[in-house]
């Protein structure tokens, strides 16, 4: 049986819009969420008096999982289609959402955007489409979810799909790589089996719309790629760096360097959820020792490399930003956070050097002075000390970032040019 292609996919939408709900279905119905796990979620559903959300635990509880630190790889659920596999990054709130976007835990190649039938699009509908959009997210399916609460109405899903397909090509999606499904994720309807509720829909279930998405182009043939995103102090063991497989192969017996410390090793042992691996692929989170790195070596937010194509650190960088939520304006010279892969540190907006058009990415103003909410730009960015960063077109996990201040995201964007530093 040849190894299925691996798509990532997030799961967007306004946070009443029945996300968790449309996963948990998903797992359950697709088989990746056992009964025993279903009763389980159930249970404490009716204990907190929310019967309904059994769905949404399903990934709560893999949160919690996470935080008390069980296993080093809770925060994906996969689950298998016919003819690919999924990784499911759920984003519960709009925070959540560009975070796990951005940072280097997720490289979404498609998103669910999940809108509520009786209710159609809302402000931050819209909102996480445009950032989908510019993060460089090309395929999207729409889920017309809670079919039940408008009678399964053709006329009413028409409306919707019309409504959001209008929103979608304003905003610089191609109408074909939108497809629109109605779901009622809390009954069943049409999300992994087909649904007599839903007679008249001649297209397809989420699940297999999901399947008909195109993979993304392999990362095994680019360089070595490895953000770190935690490094732990084993007893007679040593460091052990943790993290994504980003791009390229990582083999037993590799001289490797951590960037940008410039620090040289050979990578000895590698496991994934506790088991040993001869070589990690794209996609594997791992943790792994280095001959030659020790604890003070390494840390979160460095990149390893091989040491003949050696990870990129940033003097500056040109990128394409869009402004989410900033109570003023933003001038030159602010100075926020960074989270640029696993790395977060404080950069400077150096030069705004064009304002875009958010519907269709004209140009709209030459070096603005300041940007403000909604406002889409061009602009160079310069680190306060040494990060690795590549551009989003060689390598998208090490070129999209966001922009945090007063405990939220206020911008996020894709690195469209480099200047290293030498």
């Amino acid at each position: 049986m040849a190894e299925k292609d691996l798509i990532n996919v997030v799961f967007i939408g306004h946070v009443d819009h029945g996300k968790s709900t449309t996963v948990g279905r998903l797992l359950y119905d697709g088989g990746a969420l056992s009964e025993q796990e279903y009763r389980k979620l159930e249970e404490i559903a009716k204990e907190k008096g929310k019967g309904t959300f059994a769905f949404a635990y399903a990934m709560d509880n893999l949160k919690e999982e996470r935080e008390r630190g069980v296993t080093i790889d809770v925060s994906y659920k996969r689950f298998d289609a016919k003819k690919h596999q999924f990784t499911i990054i759920d984003a519960p709130g709009h925070r959540d959402f560009v975070k796990n976007m951005i940072t280097g835990t997720s490289q979404a190649d498609a998103a669910v955007l999940v809108v509520a039938a009786k209710d159609g699009p809302q402000p931050q509908t819209k909102e996480h489409a445009f950032l989908s959009q510019v993060m460089g997210i090309k395929q999207l399916v729409v889920a017309i979810n809670k079919m039940d609460e408008v009678n399964y109405e053709e006329a009413k899903f028409k409306e919707v799909s019309d409504e959001m397909t209008k929103m979608l090509t304003g905003i610089g999606y191609k109408a074909e790589n939108v497809k629109v499904v109605p779901i009622s994720a809390w009954k069943g309807d049409n999300v992994v089996k087909a649904s007599d509720n839903l007679k008249w829909f001649s297209g397809k279930s989420l699940i297999d719309t999901l399947d008909d998405l195109t993979s993304p182009p392999s990362p095994v043939d680019k360089a070595l790629r490895i953000p770190v995103q935690d490094v732990y102090n084993i007893k007679g063991v040593g460091a052990i760096p943790v993290g994504r497989v980003e791009t390229g192969i990582l083999k037993s017996g590799t001289k490797v360097v951590v960037m940008p410390s410039g620090k040289e090793g050979e990578v000895k042992d590698i496991e994934e959820h506790h088991e040993k691996l001869q070589e990690a692929r794209p996609g594997n989170n791992i943790g792994f020792s280095i001959r030659g790195v020790g604890s003070g070596d390494i840390g979160r937010g460095d990149v390893i490399g091989p040491i003949n194509d050696k990870p990129t650190v940033v003097k500056s960088f040109i990128a394409q930003i869009v402004v989410l939520n900033h109570p003023t304006a933003i001038p030159v010279g602010y100075t926020p956070v960074f989270h640029l892969h696993t790395a977060q540190l404080s950069m400077t907006l150096t030069e705004i050097q064009k304002k875009l058009d958010p519907k269709t990415g004209a140009v709209a103003e030459e070096n603005p002075k300041f940007l403000k909410t909604g406002d889409a730009a061009i602009v160079k960015i310069t680190p306060t000390k040494p990060v690795c960063a590549e551009k989003f077109a060689d390598f998208p996990a090490l070129g999209r970032f966001a922009i945090r201040d007063m405990g939220q995201t206020v911008a996020a964007g894709v690195i469209l040019e480099i200047e290293e530093k030498k």
